[in-house]
C-alpha cells in the first residue's frame, strides 16, 4: 500500500503557497486571517463534539433542537472553509475559486437564526459573564475567537491596495460580524436548554 506524504517541507523556512502558489511569510497578515478562521472552524468543531457528548443529559423535549444546531454548526464550518479558500487568494494577483465564492444569502441564514433563537430566549437586562455550562462557556471560547478573525480580516482588507480594496469581498466581514452574534445568543440557548443559570455581570464600581 502506497502511503501519501503529510509533511512536504516546504514550509521549514517559514514560507507558505497561496491559491495560485504565490509565496508568502506564515506571519503575513493574511495567513493571520485565513489560520484564525481555521481555528474557529476547531472551536466549532468542539463545541459540536461536545454537545454529541452531553445529548443524554438534554431534556427530553429538546432533541430536535440540539439536531438542528449541529446541522447548523456544520453548515457555518463548511462556510468557514470557503472564506478560508478566498482569504487565501491574493485578489491582486490571482482570481478567485468559484468554491470561494460567499454571497448574501449565508447571512441572511445567519440573521433568521439569531432572530428565531433570540425569541425563545428570556429578554437580556444586563450584561453576562461567558460561563454556564460547558456548551454555553465552548460557545464564548467560539465567540471571542470569531471576533478575533474579524480583527485579522479588517486589518487584510485595510492592507490592500486601494484600487484593490473595494474589490474584496465585504460579504466576507459582515458574515463573520454577524457569526459573532449568532454564538452569543447559542451560548445562551445552550445554558437555556440544559435549565443553567446565566451569570450575570455585577458591577462592583457601582
Amino acid at each position: 500500500m502506497k502511503l501519501t506524504t503529510i509533511y512536504t517541507k516546504t514550509g521549514d523556512r517559514g514560507l507558505t503557497s497561496l491559491v495560485g502558489g504565490i509565496r508568502v511569510s506564515k506571519d503575513s497578515v493574511r495567513i493571520e486571517a485565513y489560520g484564525t478562521i481555521d481555528e474557529l472552524s476547531s472551536h466549532i468543531g468542539l463545541l459540536n463534539s461536545l454537545i454529541q457528548k452531553e445529548r443524554s443529559t438534554l431534556p427530553s423535549e429538546h432533541p430536535d433542537v440540539i439536531t438542528q444546531i449541529q446541522s447548523r454548526n456544520e453548515q457555518i464550518q463548511n462556510t468557514l472553509f470557503n472564506i478560508s479558500t478566498y482569504l487565501a487568494t491574493d485578489i491582486t494577483q490571482t482570481a478567485v475559486p468559484s468554491s470561494a465564492k460567499i454571497s448574501h444569502d449565508v447571512i441572511d441564514v445567519l440573521e433568521h437564526d439569531i432572530d428565531t433563537i433570540n425569541a425563545s430566549l428570556p429578554t437580556l437586562n444586563s450584561f453576562i459573564l461567558p460561563g454556564g455550562n460547558i456548551l454555553a462557556s465552548q460557545c464564548h471560547v467560539c465567540r471571542t475567537v470569531c471576533r478575533r478573525a474579524e480583527r485579522r480580516i479588517v486589518s487584510l482588507a485595510s492592507s490592500l491596495p486601494e484600487d484593490n480594496t473595494e474589490k474584496f469581498n465585504m460579504d466576507i466581514i459582515r458574515y463573520v460580524n454577524r457569526l459573532s452574534d449568532y454564538l452569543f445568543v447559542l451560548s445562551r440557548k445552550l445554558n437555556f436548554l440544559y435549565n443553567t443559570e446565566e451569570k450575570i455581570w455585577k458591577n462592583s464600581c457601582k
